[in-house]
């Protein structure tokens, strides 16, 4: 029998640490590399401070040419906007040898709001 887009995220989850957007915090102070794997439009709309953009779609072709990338030991923090690309790319980078992988519970849609801080590219009007 075929397996479902939930069937794959819930093997997925199982191998996952999946951290809140407090510990998220504490991660990133820490010099985590934040990688946001939504579409470039989103991640312009607005984003994670220092974020590093790679679409989940592209994520297996560009990892290799992105140099905040280059070390599978250095903490990697994954988000997108509701948890579920960034499960399937948290579960892929394991398997392409990342060590050091957290998952943002809820994504971005979980971190806006007034305490955590967010990142509008200069193209975006924000007036």
């Amino acid at each position: 029998m075929p397996l479902t887009k939930d069937d794959l995220l819930n093997q997925a989850r199982k191998e996952l640490t999946i951290i809140n957007a407090d510990d998220a915090v504490k991660l990133m102070e820490t010099g985590a590399t934040i990688l946001d794997v939504r579409e470039p439009a989103e991640f312009d709309m607005g984003h994670l401070t220092g974020a590093v953009n790679i679409p989940r779609g592209l994520l297996e072709f560009m990892v290799g040419n992105n140099p905040a990338l280059q070390s599978t030991d250095k903490a990697l923090l994954v988000y997108c906007k509701n948890g579920g690309r960034s499960t399937l790319a948290a579960d892929t980078l394991q398997k392409m040898g990342f060590e050091q992988v957290r998952m943002l519970a809820g994504g971005f849609d979980n971190w806006t709001g007034t305490i955590h801080k967010v990142e509008i590219a200069d193209n975006q009007y924000n007036g």
